[in-house]
């Protein structure tokens, strides 16, 4: 596995897979890879000839307070596990090659509506770093294929509307969530936990569980959010929300609406937690929303 630095180096790999008509995946990451972010990359290789990992930690898509300074770098130990997967190539670029006009002197992508939602409303700025990075990568590899998780769900379905809008010929694969055997998602702020607070972490994803049992049974989306909101407070976490939405927009959902998904982000010490769940209302049809 080569890993490049440089774009230039980078254009001319990619020029020589392509002139021999070889398919690439792209990963695109901010590091501190486990086994979730191996799991993509071993979708990625069952689905082109050479993948592309990226390893970089977006600045634009961290607001003040958070934490950029803080995020965890382990690029030795990244590299070893891509190598150990598979990969084909390593990209992790400085902040000059991807930004050379500096962090507010670059052009930005945004995309309206879900920008603004869920994460968006409590992280203000977040998803354009988000879609400005990821139209970067995707322009400088242009991939066949790009791999993301499902655990980023708003991340995904923003992704996916970018791509569409901006007529960019790039498949994009969501993965489900990979998870602890007591059912916390994989994450890189994991690492923020305490022992006692990674001891309670699981009740994020059990409380989303409870939840969709209930509006699946026909109890009120509001009623079920208030309900998880408060379990969420008795064991310690500081939920930011819970949300059931229509799972093909993240609309809120109409009483005929049965494809749906609950997202919740909440914060356990320095650990800011996103989790999610697909599921379905009994008792609705598809039919039901014709007019």
């Amino acid at each position: 596995m080569r890993t490049l630095h440089d774009i230039p180096e980078l254009r001319a790999r990619l020029a020589e897979w392509r002139g021999a008509g070889l398919h690439i995946a792209l990963v695109p990451t901010m590091g501190n890879l486990h086994e979730g972010h191996v799991a993509l990359v071993e979708a990625a290789l069952a689905r082109a000839d050479r993948v592309v990992t990226t390893v970089f930690v977006n600045p634009l898509q961290f607001g003040p307070g958070e934490d950029l300074d803080a995020y965890p770098r382990t690029l030795a130990q990244d590299r070893a596990r891509l190598a150990a997967a598979g990969n084909h190539l390593l990209f992790a670029p400085s902040e000059a090659a991807m930004y050379p006009r500096g962090r507010d002197g670059h052009t930005v992508v945004e995309v309206p509506g879900l920008s603004a939602e869920l994460c968006g409303a409590s992280r203000p700025g977040h998803f354009r770093g988000v879609s400005t990075v990821v139209a970067k990568l995707f322009n400088l590899v242009q991939p066949d294929l790009a791999v993301f998780g499902q655990k980023d769900y708003q991340q995904l379905m923003l992704i996916r509307r970018m791509a569409a809008d901006l007529d960019m010929a790039i498949e994009i694969l969501g993965l489900p969530t990979v998870r602890e055997a007591d059912g916390l998602a994989m994450s890189s702020r994991n690492g923020y936990l305490t022992a006692a607070e990674r001891a309670r972490a699981p009740a994020l994803y059990h409380s989303l569980q409870r939840l969709a049992a209930a509006v699946a049974a026909g109890s009120e989306p509001a009623t079920a959010e208030q309900d998880a909101l408060q379990a969420l407070l008795e064991a310690g976490f500081e939920p930011d929300y819970v949300s059931v939405r229509r799972r093909e927009d993240l609309a809120r959902p109409e009483a005929p609406d049965r494809a749906l998904v609950v997202l919740a982000a909440a914060c356990l010490g320095r650990a800011r937690l996103i989790d999610n769940l697909e599921f379905e209302r009994r008792g609705v049809t598809r039919a039901s929303r014709q007019p």
